[in-house]
């Protein structure tokens, strides 16, 4: 069915969160409201002070360019343009897109009488930017602790940090982070590979059913969550890995200044592991 045939239907008026009827408009097929207009204002100066701040640096290359967080002795203060100043104002920037963005998210949700799961799964993205360039900072007292923007400069960035605190790998939250980032993508991979076998079943048989792939795991591992409960799983697992990246982050300095292994220490200290 093309998108136009359905596209009036889901055009409802209200459930905006500011500006009630004023902003309650569309461009084409693209609902906008007030944090439409707020999103493209943010992504506009953000995007152009980036642009900006490139030009007065050393390189356009794509690769290499660098704008750089205050340096650590201005703490928390404002900084002059050019000595971290445009990172500080490209930061609100990029936080007033990201939230305006979600908040249209919440609008178009409550048109469609939808819940909230999509804003507030990419709320959780938003929120780990957020403890990388606000919260952790704060807590460390300097802006300085925030990532460079730019490709190399933030790879080098995430190295420097993980080379601080020896092996960041060790760090407990980090690794269930990335345990559950895996367990993410084992989850929905065998959800989608399921799906794709039941839709595309061999010549002269019939397309499988929900039943059938509840079969399939009943027999495999004895359960099946169902397919609204894989749905269910995946975004719990997506948003809890997202939560924990950022809690090994804002951990790491504020509240753990040593290297992540000597953390383990109590690990060795068990009876059992002392030989008592």
């Amino acid at each position: 069915m093309a998108v136009l045939t359905f596209e009036k239907k889901y055009r409802v008026r209200g459930g905006t969160l500011f500006g009630g009827d004023l902003f309650d408009f569309w461009v084409g097929p693209f609902y906008v409201g007030f944090f439409g207009v707020t999103t493209l204002f943010f992504s506009v100066v953000g995007t152009a002070l980036i642009i900006i701040a490139a030009a007065q640096g050393d390189t356009f290359n794509i690769w290499r360019i660098n704008i750089a967080p205050p340096d650590l002795s201005y703490g928390l203060a404002l900084a002059p343009m050019r000595e971290g100043g445009y990172w500080q104002v490209i930061t609100i920037c990029a936080l007033g897109a990201f939230i305006s963005w979600a908040l249209r998210q919440m609008e178009i949700a409550r048109k469609l009488g939808m819940g909230l799961h999509i804003p507030f799964a990419y709320l959780t993205a938003v929120f780990a930017f957020f403890t990388l360039n606000v919260i952790r900072p704060v807590l460390m007292g300097a802006w300085g602790h925030g990532f460079p923007y730019g490709i190399f400069s933030h790879l080098d960035w995430v190295s420097n940090v993980g080379y601080q605190y020896l092996h960041f790998h060790y760090n407990p939250a980090h690794m269930i982070a990335v345990s559950l980032f895996f367990a993410t993508t084992f989850a929905l991979s065998l959800h989608a590979s399921l799906v794709l076998s039941a839709i595309n079943p061999k010549k002269g048989l019939p397309v499988a059913t929900a039943e059938a792939e509840n079969t399939f795991y009943r027999d495999l591992i004895g359960y099946s969550i169902g397919t609204l409960g894989i749905h269910r799983l995946g975004l719990f697992l997506a948003l809890s890995a997202g939560i924990w990246s950022a809690i090994c982050i804002v951990i790491s300095g504020p509240f753990w200044t040593r290297g992540w292994p000597e953390w383990w220490n109590w690990w060795l200290q068990i009876p059992i592991w002392r030989g008592l």
